[in-house]
């Protein structure tokens, strides 16, 4: 059923024909490409014209002016409104061929934006609520940066455009929550308030007050009529003037403008049809042909920038002779800091030898790293105390400590990966989070889009096996390491002792990606060497060469590397020489040269695997060797008994060995 909204009478001219560009270029988009979503920029093209004409600060010629406001299309579904925009607003990409070969193979106009695909794009987006929540990440950082750098840098707000399905995923609860806790008062989110999603009206599967909820949150909520220019722009204002994260109910018709479809779900994913299509066009007064904007029309459109142009050119005057500007620079920029100090650090680790769990060298890295790389911002799943992730120069973030390092997330596992995501992508910040790594899989497609997006976030997952004992196997992961390792342009690492841990944590600083530490609960011995090379960023290597004439490589990763090097001696005096290999990250050993790689494993032996988790994958590094591992769940029971019950102890393993090179 169609909606009616009073007062819609009250617009700004030039805005509606302005607002009518977006409407033609998403329904012709759509339709040559027979695919696509018209509804949502239809329907949000009028509040989309007052953002960037009144409020939103960018500069189409500075895509990423560290400065800009950031605006995030969560109801990614609807691209077609940011790639309208973009174009419409002089953006160089994209380009009209570009919006042509919507959702083609050489366009950067992706069916969903993608961040790496086009500059505007501030992040992916598309699987809906974890937009809305990167941007609870984006004004997170906005604040941590302004408390360091003050306003003359770091000054600007974060809008989202979301709609009823990203505020129904459960996602957008532990965003909510977390925005409000943090009072990000410079995040502002124009729901896109249409009662409409794939199946019908929203009635079909929910009941729930939204604005209650946000204002039970700690929210500003206000709403406005979305065809009611000086509504729209009154809303957005209030937001700005509110000390609190806001919320806008825009109240709108999904396909707003197509006569026979407009305020019914059919116009929500399908392409609205010639007829429709020439039936809206007669509607809205658009007689341009497809593809096509009346000059005075683009000429409005690219007057919007103006503003943001000035305001950069300002920025770049008042911060030029700014004493931090140098700074804030690399730190946008994604540059490290001379890292000489912690290297110096970490050398000392190998003289003297600790036998500590995974999760607590991972702490003991965080204290060497955190004072010499400001850009480390971290945090918690309400396990900070179980994960290790605060140490003593990251003291806790909140609304009255923006300068703090270290955010109590609350359990709230999704929400803190995709805020990690928005955090990262913003700029000057390397986001860290911990949680159980049974729990990944409340990350996992947070974790995915880091990898898509390749946002510099590390994941930091203790209790990484059956070796937290006790609690069962509600908490042990068994399938989770190897089900990581899945994801591409991932860096999975399981390190064995504390010099890999350090070793690990100085390679994911470095990248420019995801990377994920799988950390032991329990305490692992430190694993004799002979140099002080990082040899964890070859991903794997020969720890543990054969004195007798070598006849098994055993590959074993984090605490099962304790138990490759007791295997390996117990063959050894039996007179069957065993390399023992490391591979704390299998990624980083994919990406050697051949000639490494067939060193490290050679074709000649038997190649016999070890980790405590499923066995399926380690065939590719073992081929038909033994894949000694758990491919059940596992059991609650003291540690060491849990691993004898398995049969990962040198005792079972040798005379699997045995018996296959007999």
């Amino acid at each position: 059923m169609t909606r009616e909204f009073s007062g819609s009478s009250n617009v700004t001219p030039a805005f509606t024909p302005m607002a009518n560009a977006i409407r033609a270029l998403a329904m012709d988009a759509v339709q040559a490409a027979n695919s696509g979503h018209p509804g949502m920029p239809m329907g949000m093209a009028d509040v989309a014209t007052v953002l960037w004409s009144q409020f939103l600060k960018f500069d189409p010629d500075a895509p990423r002016w560290a400065d800009r406001d950031r605006f995030i299309l969560s109801a990614g579904h609807g691209s077609m409104l940011l790639y309208s925009a973009l174009y419409l607003t002089g953006y160089a990409k994209p380009a009209l061929d570009d919006i042509r070969k919507f959702r083609q193979l050489d366009s950067v106009c992706a069916g969903h934006p993608e961040n790496f695909l086009i500059p505007g794009a501030e992040c992916t987006t598309g699987p809906l609520g974890q937009g809305f929540a990167m941007a609870v990440g984006m004004a997170i950082a906005e604040r941590h940066l302004n408390a360091e750098f003050g306003d003359a840098l770091v000054d600007h707000r974060t809008w989202v455009i979301a709609g009823d399905g990203c505020l129904m995923e459960g996602i957008n609860h532990e965003a909510v929550g977390l925005a409000g806790t943090l009072g990000l008062g410079r995040l502002n989110v124009l729901w896109d308030d249409n009662r409409i999603t794939i199946d019908g009206d929203t009635s079909l599967s929910t009941v729930e007050d939204i604005p209650a909820r946000y204002r039970a949150s700690g929210w500003h909520v206000t709403s406005c009529d979305g065809y009611d220019h000086a509504d729209i722009a009154r809303a957005m204002a209030e937001a700005l003037a509110d000390p609190r994260p806001s919320l806008i109910a825009c109240h709108t018709i999904i396909g707003k403008g197509a006569p026979n479809k407009q305020g019914s779900h059919t116009v929500h994913g399908s392409p609205l049809g010639a007829e429709e299509i020439a039936a809206a066009r007669k509607n809205l007064g658009w007689t341009a042909a497809p593809f096509e904007i009346p000059a005075e029309i683009l000429n409005d459109w690219r007057a919007t920038g103006d503003r943001g142009r000035k305001a950069h050119s300002a920025w770049e005057a008042a911060t030029a002779a700014h004493p931090q500007r140098a700074a804030f620079d690399a730190r946008m920029a994604g540059d490290l800091p001379d890292m000489s100090q912690a290297t110096a650090a970490f050398a000392t680790w190998f003289a003297e030898p600790r036998k500590v769990a995974t999760r607590k060298a991972s702490e003991l890295s965080l204290e060497v790293l955190a004072p010499v790389l400001p850009a480390l911002f971290g945090g918690s799943a309400d396990l900070t105390g179980s994960n290790l992730t605060q140490v003593k120069s990251t003291p806790s973030f909140g609304k009255n400590a923006y300068g703090g390092r270290h955010v109590h997330y609350g359990i709230r596992e999704f929400g803190m990966a995709a805020a990690m995501n928005g955090a990262a992508l913003h700029g000057g910040l390397i986001a860290y989070g911990g949680t159980f790594l049974v729990f990944s899989d409340y990350c996992r497609n947070a974790i995915r889009l880091s990898a898509l997006q390749h946002a510099r976030v590390i994941y930091v997952m203790t209790h990484d096996s059956i070796g937290l004992g006790e609690d069962g196997p509600t908490h042990q992961p068994v399938e989770h390491v190897m089900s990581l390792r899945l994801i591409p342009n991932l860096h999975v690492f399981r390190p064995a002792d504390i010099i890999e841990t350090a070793e690990c944590w100085q390679i994911a600083v470095a990248t420019h990606g995801p990377s994920l530490l799988a950390l032991s609960r329990q305490n692992l011995p430190q694993v004799p060497r002979d140099t002080t090379e990082n040899r964890s960023a070859k991903g794997a290597y020969r720890l543990v060469a054969a004195t007798a004439a070598r006849k098994v490589v055993l590959v074993a990763t984090g605490s099962e590397v304790e138990i490759a090097m007791k295997t390996a001696a117990a063959l050894e005096v039996q007179g069957i020489g065993a390399d023992v290999v490391s591979m704390p990250c299998s990624e980083l050993f994919d990406g050697q040269d051949a000639a490494y790689r067939a060193d490290v494993l050679p074709k000649d032996v038997l190649k016999v695997s070890i980790e405590a988790g499923v066995t399926m994958g380690w065939q590719k590094y073992v081929g038909d060797g033994l894949t000694v591992g758990i491919d059940t769940f596992g059991a609650s029971a003291p540690a060491d008994q849990l691993y004898d019950h398995f049969g990962l102890t040198a005792d079972k393993i040798v005379p699997q060995i045995l018996a296959r090179i007999a």
